[in-house]
């Protein structure tokens, strides 16, 4: 596919680093917007490059913090940034505070960093239902690393997971049982942990726990990634560029046997079934209600047909099987 004139000059602009045509891409993939397919054919050429990683943790662990933090290390290093911050959204008014950029304000004029805050809207698991596309645009244009900082929700908070190449677990003394929180999932999804606020009390009771939570969540054979805990307190920047060799050592770790390369592999595999479901959803939407299905439900309600046979039939009728 040939793109568009305007979605070429758009993409081309967003290569050489303007702002609005980087926030523009991104806008169209949160409106899943017609160009979308136009963009991400001219965007796949360009894609695979950057180390996504992910920051997640409960809220007040000081997920944007650290990653105002890192921000500032990887630019020392002369590197291009990305940061999406997912903030969520109201289930009354469905608006959200998309408040990371006002607190990443050290980095806001910098034009080799690109923020960019996001709305769940409604979708569970930390990250907006738009994450993995928005993560290709900030990776496409050019960052070296895109930093995704989730919601922060708990223990259901795991999808991060499926779409970083590292995966950072914040947490912080003094917030209550945090070990036993994040137990329930999160413990299990970490390449790095970090305990921030470092500077509080508890901080060697939870550090000491989370090494336990891990050790018991073990099962790794020889070579494996053992993650390793780090303590930083961000607002002070101790201990940043700890956490940040941990996450560059990770990364290093990755490149060997093409363990990157697999693990791509398989989160690719993952967004192109959920694409292939969303349009099967999609075409289900424009038989709901139709004679097709109403017929196939009185059949199965009179007893002549089961409702799997019923269903093979309906995706026989969206797919043009026989």
């Amino acid at each position: 596919m040939t793109p568009s004139p305007d979605v070429g000059a758009l993409v081309e602009q967003a290569r050489a680093g303007r702002p609005r045509a980087v926030a523009r891409l991104i806008s169209l993939v949160e409106d899943g917007a017609p160009q979308l397919r136009e963009v991400m054919t001219a965007l796949a050429p360009y894609a695979g490059r950057a180390h996504v990683v992910g920051l997640t943790g409960s809220p007040g662990v000081g997920k944007s913090t650290v990653t105002n933090a890192l921000v500032g290390l990887l630019r020392g290093a002369h590197l291009r940034v990305g940061v999406l911050a997912v903030d969520p959204t109201s289930p009354f008014s469905g608006g959200a505070l998309l408040g990371d950029r006002i607190r990443m304000q050290d980095h806001a004029t910098d034009p080799e960093v690109y923020i960019r805050s996001m709305a769940t809207r409604g979708h569970l698991g930390g990250l907006a239902a738009a994450s993995v596309q928005a993560v290709r645009v900030l990776d496409a244009v050019g960052c070296d690393v895109v930093l995704v900082e989730t919601v922060g929700v708990g223990q259901s908070e795991v999808q991060v997971a499926a779409e970083a190449d590292t995966t950072v677990v914040l947490l912080a003394p003094g917030m209550g049982d945090a070990v036993q929180t994040f137990k329930a999932g999160i413990l299990e999804i970490g390449d790095v942990y970090c305990v921030n606020k470092a500077d509080r009390d508890g901080v060697e009771q939870t550090t000491r726990e989370l090494r336990h939570m891990i050790s018991l969540a073990e099962r790794r054979a020889p070579g494996d990634w053992r993650p390793p805990v780090v303590r930083t307190v961000a607002v002070k920047d101790d201990g940043v560029d700890e956490l940040l060799e941990a996450i560059r050592k990770h990364r290093r770790w990755l490149d060997e046997d093409d363990r990157l390369a697999s693990l791509r592999r398989r989160r690719i595999e993952a967004e192109i079934e959920a694409i292939a479901l969303a349009e099967l959803r999609r075409g289900f939407a424009d038989v709901h209600g139709d004679k097709r299905l109403g017929a196939l439900a009185d059949r199965v309600a009179d007893g002549d047909l089961d409702p799997y046979t019923a269903a093979d039939q309906l995706v026989a009728d969206l797919t043009g099987r026989s």
